[in-house]
């Protein structure tokens, strides 16, 4: 028992930063330009929940479940999984959320957008918003180039923040659909924070976030 107590988290790393952050380097290089039709996309969300209906949940929710699958299959399965074995385990939940989203938000048409109004209305746009456009400055930011950049539906972390805030935007959407986006966010924050990267709090701050917003929201849900 006491030779367990004497681990650390970097004990259980199984690369390096540097390996790391090349992957990102070398996924990104791979994928051009599929990071602008992704960009593109997010402002597409943006607009379509700005303009409300509950057609456009529908769209919605359909380009958030896109993204997850993408990145399940295009850099977990392909790309992480060569440096890390969980990432089989991590692509399958990324599947998994992808297709919980296209049943709420397409089938059952409980992502309906909602005119932004009070603290978890504008607050869950304002995540997502900041996934969108503020969250790839991480890396220029903490000292690595912009060809490491993570970006919105290309890569895991924007990609769940993103999601998280239009859950916490959405007037319908069930409890259950924030787990496996704050389960990710929290082992992307722990392996940041094994690696010593300056930006390991950004993702788990603004899942919290999320879930302090959307407990606001619910008591007046409940009423």
């Amino acid at each position: 028992m006491s030779d367990w107590l004497s681990y650390t988290l970097s004990d259980f790393l199984l690369f390096s930063p540097r390996t790391y952050f090349r992957l990102l380097e070398l996924y990104n290089s791979d994928i051009w330009p599929a990071q602008i039709a992704a960009l593109l996309l997010g402002f597409a969300v943006l607009g379509l929940w700005l303009r409300g209906a509950a057609r456009r949940g529908r769209a919605v929710a359909a380009i958030l479940a896109a993204c997850w699958l993408w990145v399940a299959g295009a850099y977990l399965l392909s790309r992480y999984d060569t440096i890390n074995w969980a990432a089989k385990y991590f692509a399958v939940g990324f599947a998994l959320e992808a297709l919980s989203l296209v049943w709420v938000g397409i089938v059952r048409n409980r992502l309906v957008p909602t005119p932004p109004a009070g603290i978890a209305g504008w607050g869950g746009l304002a995540i997502f918003a900041f996934a969108l456009c503020l969250q790839p400055l991480a890396a220029p930011l903490s000292g690595r180039p912009w060809s490491q950049v993570e970006l919105f539906g290309v890569a895991p972390d924007p990609t769940a923040i993103a999601t998280l805030g239009i859950l916490v935007a959405a007037g319908r959407a069930p409890g259950w659909l924030f787990v496996l986006p704050v389960m990710w966010c929290a082992i992307s924050g722990a392996t940041l924070w094994t690696m010593q990267s300056p930006d390991a709090l950004v993702t788990p701050v603004a899942a919290l976030l999320a879930l302090v917003l959307a407990g606001c929201k619910a008591p007046r849900a409940a009423a």
